[in-house]
């Protein structure tokens, strides 16, 4: 038992929960040496990044759930996953807030961004690490949250957030246009988000250009079929027939697709709308003395490590 009025017994015990959590830390670093991921406190930036919420919206003051606390906006490499402190040079911060919890004292409220049902400390981060080692189930905090349908769940890494966007994403798009119409989902495929709307301004680019001479409007489905037919097609048929996507495990043909049409439309900046992708075969033999599927894996590499 702490005797608070104690100055002594109470920097020992700061100095033990600290040290403690310490330990639980390295030990929670060894144990998921093959999963650091599980680890590792999100960035709020980088989720906002990936999630791209809509609005925002002021919340107010309420008691949060200490455990749906997973990520900080600018502290999240002081700490891991559940907030137990990974760098020495934060203790005398992180003691000084344990002894304001030994000795009952009343600290302010933490502030917090809410992303799809998890949340973020903007301010507080000492005060959430030593809630948790000492047991406590909710802090009261004031919240704003993130617009967002979709729905996260507090034991989600980075990659498996991106992944659900990812989904997310595919899903809405096949929903809510015609897409379906062009290609099967079963057929497109990325590991980046924001690539099915990207596909989307594709086939209106392509639309564009096709209604250039047109007197009537042509409809989505009969651009999306000529894109699939002209462009996305015969670009899968090289990467397949010269077998790239082996080359870049984890990848999809749809990846390589983005990549390959954007490096050909620098091309055609440079050399006007009507280069071929057979003139850019040429292009590439010519400058730099191989094949283009040879350039263009080494160059596939550089941007895929």
């Amino acid at each position: 038992m702490i005797d608070s009025n104690n100055p002594q017994f109470v920097n020992y015990q700061a100095r033990e929960d600290f040290n403690k959590a310490r330990s639980k830390a390295s030990i929670s670093r060894i144990l998921n040496t093959l999963t650091p991921d599980k680890q590792r406190l999100l960035s709020l930036e980088d989720i906002k990044n990936l999630i791209k919420p809509k609005s925002e919206t002021y919340i107010g003051m309420k008691a949060v759930d200490i455990n749906l606390i997973v990520g900080s906006e600018g502290r999240y490499k002081d700490f891991n996953r559940t907030f137990l402190p990974k760098r020495e040079f934060i203790r005398d911060r992180w003691e000084n807030i344990d002894k304001a919890h030994l000795k009952s004292i009343i600290l302010p409220a933490i502030r917090l961004y809410e992303i799809g049902g998890t949340y973020y400390v903007r301010d507080g981060n000492h005060r959430v690490s030593v809630a948790k080692i000492q047991g406590v189930m909710s802090i009261d905090a004031e919240v704003i949250r993130l617009d967002t349908e979709i729905p996260l769940s507090p034991d989600l890494t980075r990659s498996e957030i991106e992944t659900k966007i990812i989904s997310y994403e595919k899903y809405r798009v096949f929903k809510e246009t015609e897409l379906g119409e062009v290609i099967t989902p079963g057929e497109l495929n990325f590991t980046a988000t924001g690539r099915f709307y990207e596909i989307l301004r594709h086939i209106l680019g392509h639309k564009y250009f096709l209604n250039e001479d047109k007197t009537d409007e042509i409809p989505f489905i009969e651009a999306g079929k000529s894109w699939y037919r002209t462009l996305y097609k015969p670009i899968i048929n090289i990467v397949r027939e010269e077998h790239i996507l082996g080359k870049f495990p984890g990848r999809t043909e749809g990846d390589l697709y983005m990549w390959i049409i954007k490096h050909w439309d620098q091309l055609k900046e440079v050399n006007g709308n009507d280069f071929s992708l057979q003139e850019a075969a040429v292009h590439f033999s010519s400058k730099y003395g191989k094949t283009f599927f040879q350039r263009l894996i080494y160059l596939l590499r550089k941007i895929f490590p």
